[in-house]
């Protein structure tokens, strides 16, 4: 399909937030710098705010015709996120994911973006500020590894392993109460599993092919919408826990992607359950 904005243009966009706004802020945030949203560990720093003003600037010139929904806009206009529902164009960012580890000075972060044309995302861009580099994806053309210097390397998923063979990533933080139990109970199956609380990484390292599984139960679409279309042009399968498909107007029923069809079906079965 025809992009309705140059996608190289949106990844210098990301890199410039990075390079201005938010390594110069890394390990460097005063007191007054980070606060505190829903909950203690959900936090927002100055290099979010500024990376996200510098981010929708560049795009109104980029892209005037596009709504612009990033998170922390959303924070101050929650209204905004039911928009993308019935919009032909959008661009979804997220300034910095892995907040917290950014504010702790732990140096994994990144910076997302998608494209969402006539209700669904087609395109996404995860840029790593720390190793300077972009995951990418157009729908339909293949997910690649991509360097400032034009370097483009292709991204495929693992090999499907047995389930007490497999390696993931999953965030039980969002689930609660017995749910939480039954899952963290029924995690104990696969061999290995990782939390990065940034899920620029984490679906970075699945679309990589390092790990078998990403599993989620908080959807925003800046969180889910850039690496669910990289990983499923990586070759991953993606679906919300009932196997219906993930749209970016999508806040609830869980995240399941997996190295492929079978893989996710066993791992729907064994992990998530009924």
């Amino acid at each position: 399909m025809t992009m309705p904005l140059d996608i190289a243009k949106l990844a210098d966009i990301l890199r410039l937030a990075a390079k201005t706004e938010i390594l110069p802020r890394f390990r460097r945030l005063g007191g007054g710098d980070v606060r505190s949203k829903s909950e203690p560990s959900d936090l927002v720093t100055e290099a979010d705010e500024a990376a996200e003003r510098l981010i929708r600037r560049e795009l109104e010139a980029l892209a005037p015709d596009a709504l612009f929904v990033g998170e922390e806009s959303v924070a101050a206009d929650p209204a905004l996120l039911g928009k993308l529902a019935n919009v032909d164009f959008a661009v979804v960012v997220d300034p910095v994911d892995g907040t917290f580890n950014f504010a702790s000075g732990i140096p994994a972060f990144g910076v997302m973006a998608s494209v969402v044309w006539k209700g669904e995302a087609v395109a996404g861009l995860i840029y790593d500020p720390m190793g300077d580099d972009w995951v990418m994806a157009e729908k339909g053309a293949g997910a690649y590894l991509r360097r400032p210097d034009g370097e483009a390397i292709k991204l495929s998923v693992a090999e499907p392993r047995p389930l007490e063979a497999m390696v993931g990533m999953a965030s039980p933080g969002y689930f609660f109460g017995e749910r939480r139990e039954q899952i963290l109970a029924n995690l104990a199956k696969v061999r290995f599993f990782a939390n990065y609380r940034c899920s620029a990484h984490e679906y970075r390292t699945f679309s990589s092919g390092h790990v078998q599984f990403v599993l989620y139960n908080k959807l925003m679409p800046w969180d889910h919408l850039p690496g669910t279309l990289i990983a499923a042009e990586a070759g991953g399968h993606v679906a919300r826990f009932d196997g219906s498909p993930y749209r970016p107007h999508h806040v609830d029923g869980g995240l399941l992607v997996a190295t492929c069809r079978d893989s996710w079906q066993m791992l729907r079965r064994e992990i998530i359950g009924d």
